[in-house]
């Protein structure tokens, strides 16, 4: 990971952050740490992590703040543990038992086909301890004081679901099954080890679970927070920009357009598009939209769309550039 000086000699900049997010903290608690070790107030995280979970969790600082809505929808993906044979208040280990259904008599193939049954695009209901807004209050919130609710279906897409080794613990009588998931932005985990765990009419809720990549970052380049102390690094927001965008050089007149939000020629791609400057600089997200008469252009957008009805521009939708 590029720019690692020690704490007390850091220049804030703007990056991502990559933390292996420890047991027991919250988020929240990671961001506050990062807020002291980078000096800056302007931090957030790109996807809530529960206290018990483990991970990647993507933290920007300064400008890059503005990149984590576009980490938020990409794909994840975790290691688990599933108990088969007890369900909880909040499909995980941190909830009350509120059932047990012995799980002695399952077998490995009749777990192998309840996942093949929970892969691929899905309906799925959310925990009920979910962050999922209900009449404008958080569904944990109403779950805590003790509300009753129903939260509905959701389609989510789980990409693969890999059934791991089996355990029998408690004499047998329950089963632990670890588990690899890759996901869609929005799908629960913990509601899937629940689902799981009714389809084999036993029940079931998360006993662990730690998230091993966000898109392009991967837990193996993350760093702890004891490490982060000793040793702050994170990756520039050019880097990062190039690492979750298609890339578009751009020439100084473009950047200058752009930097006072004008729109330039398109881009020829569907996607969001990083564009830099000559000399590197992250100037602007793009994005190709049908031409607009009257609208802040470049000279050659403005002529292109003059010349075809049909034309595209590329609009800066972020800058970047100060």
């Amino acid at each position: 990971m590029a720019k690692k000086q020690r704490p007390e000699e850091l220049e804030v900049g703007s990056g991502l952050v990559l933390v292996d997010k420890p047991a027991g903290w919250t988020s929240h608690d990671v961001v506050g740490r990062i807020r002291k070790l980078a000096g800056t107030r302007k931090v957030g995280h790109a996807g809530t992590l529960d206290p018990m979970a483990t991970g990647v969790l993507v933290v920007g600082i300064n400008r890059a703040t503005r990149l984590l809505t576009h980490i938020v929808g990409v794909s994840k993906t975790y290691t688990a543990t599933v108990r088969l044979g007890q369900s909880t208040t909040t499909d995980d280990a941190e909830g009350e038992i509120v059932a047990t259904r012995f799980a002695n008599a399952i077998t490995h193939e009749q777990i192998e086909q309840a996942v093949a049954k929970l892969t691929g695009d899905i309906m799925q209901v959310p925990s009920t301890v979910s962050a999922i807004k209900v009449e404008g209050r958080r569904a944990y919130d109403k779950a805590r004081a003790g509300e009753d609710f129903e939260l509905e279906s959701r389609q989510v897409s789980v990409h693969h679901f890999t059934l791991g080794e089996i355990r029998r613990v408690e004499g047998g009588r329950l089963v632990d099954a670890d588990i690899d998931v890759s996901v869609s932005s929005g799908t629960y985990v913990r509601a899937l080890a629940r689902d799981l765990g009714e389809l084999l009419d036993t029940g079931g809720h998360l006993t662990a679970l730690r998230r091993t990549a966000v898109g392009p970052y991967r837990v193996d380049q993350c760093l702890t927070m004891d490490q982060l102390s000793e040793d702050f690094g994170y990756i520039g927001l050019a880097e990062a920009a190039a690492q979750l965008f298609p890339a578009r050089r751009v020439s100084a007149e473009e950047a200058e357009h752009l930097r006072h939000g004008r729109r330039i020629t398109a881009s020829a791609s569907p996607e969001l598009t990083a564009a830099f400057a000559p000399d590197g600089e992250l100037v602007a997200l793009l994005q190709d939209i049908p031409a607009k008469s009257g609208a802040s252009s470049s000279p050659d957008a403005a002529q292109a769309a003059a010349a075809n009805t049909q034309a595209l521009q590329a609009k800066p939708e972020l800058v970047f550039a100060l």
